[in-house]
């Protein structure tokens, strides 16, 4: 019986070996497929920071080149302006002088002439050149200026500007061997993603974040959120479907970006909360995640299309505008739809009113909330407490722990419920026109 035992425990330590080994070399081939992804990382990221400073640098040189072609022209310009403004007077001058010198030449040959002529039958001719002589005002000599009186051109350049560039120069520019900033979180919400970020630089001073996505199968990214938080919801996310986010920052007091984080993948799996259709007096968006009341001839609430709201999740209200508040008004969860109620303010519901009033099974809480406000957000956080016996659940009661907060304040409270709920409707009521609440 020995025998035969230790063959097949023989060969039960050979399979499991086996499997080990199999494992492992599974183990070892995602590793190898994560290095390659991190080499390849790597090694794409510097090709394409190469290209990069290729491209700004000889950008760079075309438009120095311009500038100084432009500054030449510049110079060359005032040069031409100056010399031509101040040579004018001169050529002028010289004109008036050339033509003097004809007139006194034009009157030495008429005088020599006359002269020769003597007194006799010359005498009109000496009185003719005499006269002349006597118009031309051969004492009135035109004013040269002289030479430190007249502009002597010059360039002045200053050869600093070469080591001021060169300092320049040789500042400008860094190369960094990841990101200042990272994608820390992504936690899925119906129908969005919580994107979470942080600074991976010490040295870095950010004044602000821009957070971009785009669906996987999409070449573009779009811009999504800008600002100094390190958290954003991208809401409209669609069911099972992946995105990628990057984020990048903007160090205090400059204007350009820093270079993008890794981008990150994430997707959600929950059902995006919607509102019911086609009820009376609310008009809903696209995606049926935006209520608008647009009627006050009806009343009533506003449920869920399902009970998509489960424990352990954040469910959030925001209100994008207000209308004129009425003490009815409510913004809550239920453990079921009940038809012919104008309001979440009764049994087995919880709710807030726009006034900050907090109603648990219709019964209004000491404590309470401030107001609504256009912006403002409601949220509820939902733990269960008990679920054990009848007895363990006072007389056969589900308890929940309701956290409620809106505007930096908060209410928790046990609320108690007839049966166990898997999940929740959530819904609003409206009196008067112009209430429009988003709900993820």
């Amino acid at each position: 019986m020995r025998g035969m035992l230790e063959p097949e425990l023989l060969l039960q330590e050979a399979r499991e070996n086996v499997e080990a080994a199999q494992s492992y070399r599974r183990e070892l081939g995602h590793r190898l497929q994560g290095l390659r992804e991190a080499q390849r990382q790597i090694k794409e990221s510097a090709s394409q920071t190469r290209d990069v400073l290729r491209q700004h640098f000889n950008d760079l040189k075309g438009t120095l080149g311009k500038l100084l072609d432009e500054r030449l022209v510049t110079l060359l310009q005032e040069v031409d302006t100056i010399e031509q403004e101040t040579i004018k007077p001169l050529d002028d001058c010289q004109k008036l002088i050339e033509h003097g010198v004809t007139t006194a030449e034009d009157l030495v040959r008429e005088g020599e002439v006359a002269i020769l002529g003597g007194l006799g039958e010359q005498n009109e001719k000496l009185w003719s050149f005499t006269k002349k002589a006597a118009h031309i005002q051969l004492d009135s000599l035109p004013e040269v200026p002289l030479l430190v009186d007249v502009p002597c051109l010059s360039a002045q350049l200053d050869d600093s500007i070469l080591n001021i560039v060169k300092d320049h120069i040789f500042k400008h520019g860094t190369v960094a061997s990841r990101p200042p900033v990272q994608i820390e979180e992504l936690i899925e919400k119906p129908g969005g993603i919580i994107v979470r970020w942080c600074k991976v630089d010490d040295d870095f001073t950010a004044q602000d974040y821009r957070l971009q996505f785009r669906k996987c199968t999409s070449n573009h990214f779009e811009d999504v959120y800008v600002g100094s938080e390190t958290e954003f919801i991208v809401l409209h996310i669609d069911p099972n479907v992946d995105y990628q986010f990057r984020v990048c920052a903007r160090g205090d007091g400059r204007q350009e970006w820093s270079p993008w984080s890794v981008p990150q993948t994430g997707h959600s799996t929950l059902v995006p909360h919607e509102w019911t259709t086609g009820f009376e007096g609310y008009s809903l968006s696209s995606r049926r995640n935006i209520a608008l009341r647009n009627d006050s001839e009806s009343s009533g609430v506003l449920y869920s299309s399902a009970p998509t709201y489960f424990c352990g999740q954040t469910l959030t209200f925001r209100v994008e505008t207000v209308g004129q508040p009425d003490r009815r008004d409510s913004i809550g969860v239920c453990a079921e739809k009940q038809n012919g109620w104008d309001s979440l303010q009764r049994d087995q519901a919880v709710c807030v009113s726009t006034n900050g009033a907090v109603f648990v099974n219709g019964k209004e809480m000491t404590n309470q909330l401030p107001a609504v406000t256009s912006g403002s957000t409601v949220t509820f956080d939902i733990e269960a407490v008990t679920l054990g016996t009848a007895s363990a659940n006072e007389g056969g009661n589900f308890k929940l722990r309701v956290t409620i907060s809106s505007n930096n304040r908060e209410v928790v409270f046990d609320w108690l419920l007839d049966q166990c709920c898997g999940s929740l409707y959530f819904g609003c009521s409206f009196f008067y026109p112009g209430w429009k609440v988003l709900v993820f």
